[in-house]
């Protein structure tokens, strides 16, 4: 006997519950907005505390980025930063979910399956977008200036949401395989710092050891701080720009299989 599986939802449908169920997530952050202020605290701090206070170290012999400033250097390394640290807590969306109950009746809901995992990471990239977009406002007040204009502050955007999206992901990953809040604090410190300071987000590789240029060729962060920088830059290495926006896309296909298969093995414990 031939068994008839049921088909999927309509891709209509799945679009529809993603706007609903991340409109309920929107709304969640417009009766709290404390989460996205505070989230802006520690790059308001590196930009306008060790933005100047490091000014000088673009004089060094090596420094690759000095026109501009260290402020215009630095601006791209906190958008991603701050994509990195608020994505890397996405995860907690799922936790409270659960610990409440709503992640169970959601499931004996028609609600969409995909829409679940869309929602969440729809509410991360735009809550992306309106950090970098404050971030880049605060740098040009504090005397920053992109040659690239606002094709090149879009593209940072841009790089900022697709880093955020990868995390997002493996946050949400994480949250529904160990369903625990340490576990995920964890992981996302053990994470985050390593993953930042492997990169050029606050200091030129020229002038770090040969090694960390060679694993910042494998970090995501490294390739969204490329991508943003040189876009700001006038005229924009827009090869290197699309190759590592395209690195960027292709690792946010690959953690949203991995969130799928994260939330389907959830599904099937509970």
């Amino acid at each position: 006997m031939t068994t008839v599986r049921p088909a999927g939802p309509a891709p209509l449908t799945v679009i529809t519950h993603s706007v609903l169920l991340t409109g309920r997530l929107l709304r969640g952050l417009r009766r709290m907005p404390t989460f996205l202020v505070i989230g802006l605290v520690q790059p308001v701090i590196w930009l306008l505390l060790f933005g100047r206070l490091f000014g000088s170290v673009v004089d060094l012999p090596g420094f690759a980025h000095a026109d501009g400033g260290f402020l215009r250097f630095l601006t791209p390394g906190v958008v991603m930063m701050t994509a990195l640290f608020s994505s890397a807590w996405a995860g907690t969306t799922y936790l409270q979910d659960i610990d409440r109950g709503v992640m169970d009746r959601m499931l004996t809901s028609p609600a969409s399956r995909a829409a679940l995992v869309i929602a969440t990471m729809a509410y991360q990239a735009i809550q992306t977008v309106v950090q970098s977009l404050i971030i880049v406002v605060i740098a040009l007040a504090g005397g920053a200036r992109f040659p690239g204009g606002v094709v090149g502050v879009a593209t940072t955007v841009l790089a900022a949401v697709l880093l955020s999206l990868i995390f997002s992901a493996l946050s949400g990953a994480v949250a529904l395989m160990t369903r625990t809040q340490a576990t995920l604090v964890a992981i996302s410190q053990f994470t985050t710092l390593p993953l930042m300071f492997l990169s050029s987000a606050v200091m030129d590789l020229a002038l770090a050891p040969a090694w960390v240029g060679h694993v910042a060729g494998y970090n995501p962060m490294e390739w969204a701080v490329t991508a943003a920088r040189e876009a700001l830059l006038a005229p924009a290495g827009w090869g290197t720009v699309w190759a590592r926006l395209g690195l960027l896309a292709a690792t946010v296909l690959v953690m949203g299989l991995v969130s799928a298969r994260a939330f389907r093995a959830y599904r099937q414990a509970v």
